[in-house]
């Protein structure tokens, strides 16, 4: 199927992209690494060093595209803002959509030739009668559904995702019986761009600086204590507060305009219902209309059953029953109701 065609691998020089690139390989294609570099720092040149030697154990070509200013722009810039406006942003979700199946994909294809365009992402790609859909991989634990869920048709078309059928540790086995530079390679980090061990709180403390404000109980409405800078907080937290209560103290929401971080109990942190807006439906038969679906609203979650009523470029989501922490800012992945397939995502504006 794949004999002499042209196969953009994009690489990070880990397990993932490696087995890609190999899987492909031997598959007859002809393939290439493409790896983005995304900022100047240390972490980013050793990605790019990390995926030139696997290539070149493999007798493939290596291509990096210099896309820090877009990176800087489209990603950096989005989280440090986001923080600032009171939300907790996902830039995982925003990279894949702007970054990688924007302008590295747009390399790949437009400028390298490349027939395809295939990654190390754990989901399953399949083209059905009403369009591609994204079906949960093999390997739960690794399955990368929620951060794909503003993908388009588009971004999907020549799209391919070989990780979807195998598990984590059979990649790894690949790796190291083929003796690949990778094979001991670490996990990557949630925020590529601070790499330990520095932290969030470090990098915003650097890009906002401190200002301190009040701890308020959303049940009292009496100020707790003080902290420096609601945007070192979000919702669900409950690490790092530093306030004594005889019951565990969580964050249940910020006041951006008033610097104010909002503190109560454990149940104080469930929601029924919420909005989430920017929708992106990957199938035409779910948008503008209501349905019942599976809906996760973070990523370390698992989906909960719900109403769903999507208009425009809004949807509005109902749980079956109270869900904790919903996060304005996060990204919110909606699956059928069986959760087998995405049907989209959008970003949580508020709760209602």
């Amino acid at each position: 199927m794949f004999s002499n065609k042209k196969i953009a691998v994009a690489m990070s020089g880990g397990v993932d992209s490696s087995y890609v690139a190999m899987f492909y390989k031997e598959a007859g294609a002809e393939v290439f690494g493409i790896t983005g570099l995304m900022t100047s720092d240390e972490a980013s040149l050793e990605v790019v060093k990390n995926s030139k030697a696997v290539c070149d154990f493999l007798g493939i070509g290596h291509y990096v595209v210099d896309l820090s200013d877009s990176f800087e722009k489209e990603v950096i810039d989005y989280f440090k803002n986001s923080y600032k406006q009171g939300l907790t942003p996902n830039p995982c979700v925003v990279c894949n959509r702007k970054i990688k199946w924007g302008k590295l994909k747009d390399f790949a294809m437009n400028s390298l030739g490349a027939d395809f365009f295939a990654t190390g992402h754990y989901a399953k790609l399949q083209k059905e009668a009403d369009g591609y859909k994204l079906y949960h991989a093999k390997d739960e634990k690794k399955d990368q559904l929620y951060v794909l869920c503003c993908l388009t048709q588009e971004d999907f078309d020549r799209t391919l995702f070989p990780m979807g059928d195998i598990d984590k540790n059979t990649a790894k086995q690949a790796c190291l019986e083929k003796n690949l530079p990778c094979k001991n390679s670490k996990e990557s980090q949630d925020i590529c761009f601070i790499p330990r061990p520095d932290t969030t709180k470090k990098f915003l403390i650097r890009a906002l600086g401190e200002k301190e404000g009040d701890f308020v109980d959303i049940n009292t409405k009496k100020i707790r204590g003080k902290h420096s800078g609601f945007y070192l907080y979000t919702t669900g937290q409950r690490k790092g507060i530093g306030l004594s209560n005889p019951e565990p103290l969580y964050v249940t929401g910020t006041d951006a305009c008033r610097n104010i971080v909002y503190v109560g109990l454990k149940n104080n942190l469930y929601t029924a219902s919420l909005e989430i807006c920017d929708v992106n439906i990957q199938q035409e038969r779910y948008k503008n209309s209501e349905f019942r679906a599976m809906v996760k609203v973070r990523y370390n979650t698992t989906p909960k059953p719900a109403r769903v009523i999507t208009t425009g470029n809004t949807a509005k989501i109902f749980f079956d029953e109270p869900e904790s922490s919903i996060t304005p800012g996060q990204a919110c992945a909606i699956y059928d109701e069986k959760n087998t397939f995405l049907i989209g995502g959008g970003w949580i504006c508020k709760k209602i």
